[in-house]
Order: C-alpha cells, then sequence, then structure tokens
C-alpha cells in the first residue's frame, strides 16, 4: 500500500462537503452551470471590498523595499498591532502586537493552537453539529475529541453536558460562534456562564483547559452582536481569518489572538510561534500581511448575505422545512424531512439542488445549505425546492 493505514482510514469518512461539491462539477457538465444550484461550499462569490483593491494597487505600484522578505515568525509587527488594536475594542484587557500570531488562515490558527497546548493522548471538547475538519485538526497532534451535543432544537450552548464530558484529561473545548453549520451566535450570557463552569472546573482538576475560539464569521452577524471571548473565558485564544469578512479565502490570511490574562501567556506565545515554524506554516504570506494591515474595520457588505439568508429562509419556511434561522454566518441548517439525511440529499440531487448532509457534521438528520453563492441562483433554485418539498411529504 502506498499510503498510511491512517490516511486512507481519513480519507474514507473525510469531507461531504468536497465530496458534494465534486458531485456537482459532473452535473455542471451535463446540463450547464445555470441549471445545477450548489449550496455545498463555503466560497463566498462577493468580491472583497473596494478599500483592499485599492491599498492591493497601491502595494503593487509602490511596493516596500524587502516587502517579500521573511520577516519575524509570528508575522510583521504593524500588521499584528493592528489586528491587537481591533481585538482590544472586546478584551478587559487591551492586546499588544505580541499577542498576536499572524497565520495562513484560521485552519493553521487552530492547528498551531493544538500543537502547542496538546500532549498525546489529551482531549479535545468538540461541540456538535462541528466543522468536520475539526476531528483531523486534533487528531494530527495526537488529541482524542469528545463531541457534547448543543440543543436539539436551538443549537445554542448545553453548558451542563459540557461540565459533564471534562475529564481530568481534558485539554481544550473548540468553539465557533458564528456557527458552521447552524448560524448560530453564542450569547454574552452562555459564555459568562461557560467561563464560570471552566473556571470552577480548572480548579477543582488543577489544570488548564483552554478554550479555541473558531471566529471566521465574527464579522457576519446580523441580528445580535457577536461577544468577545476574553470578556468571559481567561485560558482563551482566538483562531480566525479574512477568508469570510474580506471574501479572500484564497489568500490563507489570518491570525491566533492570545487573552493577555492567559495563564503563562508569555510561555504560551513562545510555543505558539515555535509551532507556526514548524509546522510549515512558517509565515503567513508577507504580502497579504501588508494589505490586511489598514484594512482591519473593513468588511463585506454584511447586508448582502441577510438579504441571501432572508430569501432561502422565507421561502423554505413557507414549503413547510424546519429550521433555525441563523444570526451569522452564510449557512442554514434544517432537518431533513426524510429520517435519512443522505436520502434527502440524494432526492435534492435529483433536482440539481446540492447539499451537505447533516451526517457530516456529526449531526445526522439535517442537512447544511451554504448561501454565499450568487442571488440569480437563489432565486433560479426555488422552485426545484418546491419540487423537492413536495417530492418530501412536506
Amino acid at each position: 500500500m502506498s499510503i498510511s493505514l491512517k490516511v486512507r482510514a481519513c480519507i474514507e469518512r473525510s469531507s461531504w462537503i468536497r465530496k458534494m461539491f465534486e458531485e456537482g462539477a459532473q452535473l455542471r457538465a451535463i446540463h450547464g452551470d445555470e441549471n445545477v444550484f450548489d449550496f455545498t461550499l463555503g466560497n463566498p462569490s462577493v468580491e472583497p471590498p473596494e478599500a483592499l483593491r485599492l491599498e492591493l494597487a497601491r502595494l503593487a505600484a509602490a511596493p516596500l523595499p524587502g516587502m517579500h522578505r521573511y520577516m519575524n515568525n509570528a508575522g510583521y509587527e504593524e500588521t499584528r498591532a493592528a489586528v491587537a488594536a481591533v481585538v482590544s475594542e472586546k478584551s478587559p484587557q487591551p492586546l499588544g502586537a505580541e499577542h498576536v500570531i499572524m497565520t495562513c488562515g484560521a485552519g493553521g490558527a487552530l492547528n498551531v493552537a493544538l500543537k502547542t497546548v496538546l500532549n498525546p493522548g489529551e482531549e479535545v471538547i468538540i461541540l456538535t453539529p462541528y466543522f468536520v475538519e475539526y476531528k483531523f485538526y486534533v487528531d494530527n497532534h495526537g488529541g482524542v475529541t469528545r463531541e457534547v451535543w448543543t440543543d436539539r432544537e436551538t443549537f445554542q450552548l448545553d453548558i451542563p453536558a459540557i461540565e459533564k464530558a471534562i475529564t481530568p484529561n481534558t485539554r481544550a473545548l473548540l468553539l465557533n460562534s458564528p456557527n458552521n453549520p447552524t448560524g448560530v451566535v453564542y450569547p454574552a450570557a452562555s459564555l459568562k456562564a461557560l467561563g464560570e463552569m471552566l473556571a470552577r472546573k480548572e480548579q477543582e482538576l488543577e489544570r488548564t483547559i483552554f478554550v479555541i475560539s473558531d471566529e471566521p464569521y465574527a464579522r457576519l452577524s446580523y441580528d445580535v452582536e457577536v461577544p468577545g471571548i476574553f470578556r468571559y473565558v481567561r485560558n482563551a485564544v482566538i483562531a480566525t481569518s479574512h477568508s469570510k469578512d474580506l471574501a479572500l479565502p484564497g489568500e490563507r490570511i489570518g491570525y491566533l489572538a492570545v487573552n493577555p490574562a492567559l495563564e503563562d501567556v508569555k510561555l504560551f506565545l513562545e510555543g505558539a510561534i515555535f509551532c507556526n515554524r514548524v509546522l510549515g506554516f512558517v509565515n503567513a504570506p508577507a504580502l497579504m500581511q501588508r494589505l490586511v494591515a489598514g484594512l482591519q474595520r473593513i468588511s463585506v457588505d454584511v447586508e448582502e448575505y441577510r438579504a441571501k439568508r432572508d430569501l432561502l429562509y422565507d421561502n423554505l419556511t413557507a414549503l413547510g422545512f424546519s429550521m433555525v434561522k441563523p444570526q451569522g454566518g452564510f449557512y442554514l441548517f434544517p432537518k431533513s424531512p426524510l429520517a435519512d439525511d443522505l436520502a434527502f440529499v440524494r432526492l435534492a440531487q435529483k433536482h440539481n439542488i446540492l447539499l451537505v448532509p447533516g451526517t457530516g457534521f456529526g449531526a445526522p438528520g439535517f442537512f447544511r445549505i451554504a448561501y454565499c453563492i450568487d442571488t440569480a441562483i437563489i432565486q433560479r433554485s426555488l422552485p426545484a425546492w418546491e419540487k423537492v418539498a413536495k417530492e418530501a411529504g412536506l
């Protein structure tokens, strides 16, 4: 065998998102792009803000000396300072450049954080439904995942269930708000209760339990403000990227921000900078670091996503689909009208609607819709949704 048994097993249970996206390419070849309605991949169709294009043109026309050379392994000082200033607005203690590490996207930041804190066999709690790659990221660094369901009706935090899952071997909890795939935002009261519970468990177990807050959708919220995790959890770090808020998923630019109140914060930062290097990410791309430094308060037009959410939510609920109305991000996570969510996804595919089964997020009985696509595609899909609803018995 040419690859390891472990990797082969991972491939067999890996991302449903990519699998359905690839099947969509086959359908488009048969039916044409305009007749296939692909809701699989969280790949924004909106273009980056005009301010980003102008800044990119400026840098290209007047490059700084040494702009493409190696830099400090944590990233450019001025970029980290710009990030720190914005994160500080939701933190009880101000962050400095020293509390930020520029990374290759949120995926890079998550892997850096996990490698920094995990000993072999230690446990990381992930909340169901969860982003599919979390299990692989934890496994990358010798950890073991423990799945804890959020409330099955609201998808909000179930603090007693999280507390029950904590053991003397728990090292971290992965948090994602606004959530992929559900779109829910965890309110301040829930985060406060979580922080108090974790502080109690840390004292009881005499060990640090980290909260790694995965926040690539934090600036894409509609009806509520996304609370700052540092106000409520001492041993917290933020892993995020500009893939969604600046519509730059292909540029892989993100950062790891660390609560200044974190236990042994200097040691954590030293470890994370080391891990950023040895994992092979080395540095976030130099040009992207320069580019985003002055754009920390710039985002894509959130109202465009709100309009898409409302268009789909209103039409699908009118057809009988049941779901929580998202407060952020760009996903819907309805209940499957068929008991078997895989069967429902196949039914939708017959009508050229491409979806991802909830099974891929650890949540059988649901399915995910990514509505970060052109509004015209959503509108053209509505007659197909009517046919699917009727065939599914709604």
